[in-house]
């Protein structure tokens, strides 16, 4: 007989067999029962003459999981509140990859419904039974249908994970693209289905062929092994941790902010020359040297209370989620030009939220950035407030008048200010053309380096001193090489 209220019970993973003895009982001296699904294996061992209710009909409506859910849970709430109360079961542990419960259990303490819960066996135990492995100490859990609509595992891959519910090749397939982020595509990964069941078992396989398995169901998982610890952000910032420990590295324990900024400085420049270089491989080597420093600097704000890298974390993301609406919020932004207006708007909505009297406009651009990224920051940063020239022209003016003035002057000091003044206009005519101006100038600077290493090996190729020619010699072989030719080809036309 059902007792009043609500009493939730575990139906185990699969095999009758496995439902509890309290559960069984309770399933025993039952009228009737209410079942989140009757799609699973246990049903078919219920003792005879119990009426068996289920929700199947509402996943079978043209309405999302969560929307499932919920009317599930305002349902047996109504029902519960009958004087016989309800008897509900779900597969598997009532807590345990289950959505119901835990609303189910939290409205009844509020509306002051009695509710009891009687454990199951969840499908854990017989999954990790299948592997032969020990969960402990780091496995990670995480939905199936959550995970295919991330971008990222949001997991670190040094430890093992367990992915539910890959009860389809669409699911599958949408799991492995955000897998295949963190993970190769040749990564050995298990599915396990059925646990719990006689017909439980086990399939290794490519990371990249689980969306192909013929296999799969309701009762299906995927294991992933963990990579090495050096794999994952966490095991990075524990290393970065020991150095600076009591039993660490000498050198890095002295270390301050202010002692590391010229490494920060110099790495941040050898990813800007692996950038220019196009070199994969530097690139991947200077990220990681750039990235000690951060995560540096995030330890040491740590160990003195200032801020640790959860903060830093969650402060960037915090910014683009508020900076990107059109991608996180109702903002509509289908092009470059109309992400830009939005951005100016958030950009603007910020300056209101400032004092202007203590916080100007240029205030935080850092006085150590490079000469040109400093200048066209200031221009960027002044644009907002609307002082800007009206169109291009005004730009052209300025750089020839600054030209002027540099020819007109007379002094050292003044020769310096003007050029001064005429780079500045330089670098907001490459800002009117969207031309990044130290990226400009470095390639500009890449680029003259070659050609002359070119002409030094011309000359030496004829047996002869770079620094013996005359300048219409050097101006000739120059030009040459500027046309990639070689001196004994004919000019043409």
């Amino acid at each position: 007989m059902n007792q009043p209220g609500i009493t939730i019970i575990g139906l185990g993973p699969g095999d009758p067999k496995l439902i509890t003895r309290l559960a069984w009982e309770m399933l025993n001296s039952a009228k009737e029962v209410y079942l989140r699904t009757n799609l699973h294996p246990s049903v078919s061992g219920f003792p005879k003459g119990l009426t068996v209710h289920s929700f199947d009909h509402l996943y079978e409506q043209d309405i999302n999981v969560e929307d499932v859910f919920a009317k599930i849970t305002e349902t047996i709430l109504e029902i519960g509140q009958r004087e016989s109360g309800v008897l509900y079961a779900v597969p598997g542990h009532p807590f345990i990859a289950e959505a119901t419960t835990p609303e189910i259990v939290r409205i009844s303490k509020d509306k002051g419904i009695p509710v009891r819960v009687i454990e199951g066996l969840s499908f854990i135990e017989p999954l990790f039974g299948l592997l032969e492995l020990d969960p402990l100490p780091q496995t990670t859990f995480i939905d199936g249908l959550e995970l295919a609509t991330t971008h990222h595992p949001p997991f670190p891959p040094s430890a093992p994970a367990v992915i539910a519910q890959i009860n389809s090749p669409s699911i599958a397939s949408e799991v492995k693209v955000s897998l295949l982020a963190a993970y190769p595509v040749d990564y050995q990964v298990k599915l396990v289905h059925d646990a719990g069941t006689v017909e439980g078992r086990v399939e290794t396989m490519d990371l990249h062929e689980i969306d192909g398995n013929q296999n799969m169901g309701m009762q299906t998982a995927l294991y992933i092994p963990a990579m090495v610890s050096s794999s994952s952000f966490e095991g990075f910032q524990e290393v970065v941790a020991h150095l600076r420990a009591p039993d660490g590295c000498p050198w890095d324990r002295e270390q301050t902010h202010q002692s590391l900024r010229p490494y920060l400085l110099e790495e941040t420049y050898e990813v800007l020359a692996a950038l220019d270089d196009k070199n994969q491989a530097a690139l991947q080597e200077e990220l990681g040297d750039l990235l000690l420093q951060i995560v540096l600097h995030s330890q040491i704000a740590s160990e003195f209370g200032d801020f640790s890298m959860v903060d830093v974390l969650q402060g960037i993301q915090e910014k683009l989620i508020h900076r990107h609406p059109h991608v996180f919020g109702d903002v509509e932004a289908d092009d470059p030009q109309t992400v830009l207006e939005n951005w100016e708007k958030i950009k603007i909505a910020e300056r209101e939220e400032l004092d202007l009297d203590t916080n100007g406009v240029l205030n935080g651009v850092s006085a150590e950035l490079p000469a040109l990224v400093q200048a066209e920051t200031y221009q960027q940063r002044v644009k907002r407030v609307g002082f800007d020239w009206p169109d291009i022209q005004g730009v052209y003016d300025k750089v020839a008048e600054e030209l002027v003035e540099v020819k007109h002057s007379e002094t050292a000091n003044e020769i310096e200010d003007e050029i001064g003044d005429l780079l500045f206009a330089v670098v907001n005519l490459a800002r009117w053309y969207q031309v990044d101006a130290e990226s400009a100038l470095r390639a500009a600077n890449a680029k003259f380096r070659q050609r002359f290493e070119d002409l030094e090996t011309e000359v030496r190729s004829q047996g002869k001193d770079v620094a013996k020619l005359n300048l219409d010699e050097l101006d000739r072989l120059w030009n040459t090489v500027k046309r990639g030719k070689t001196p004994d080809q004919p000019e043409t036309s």
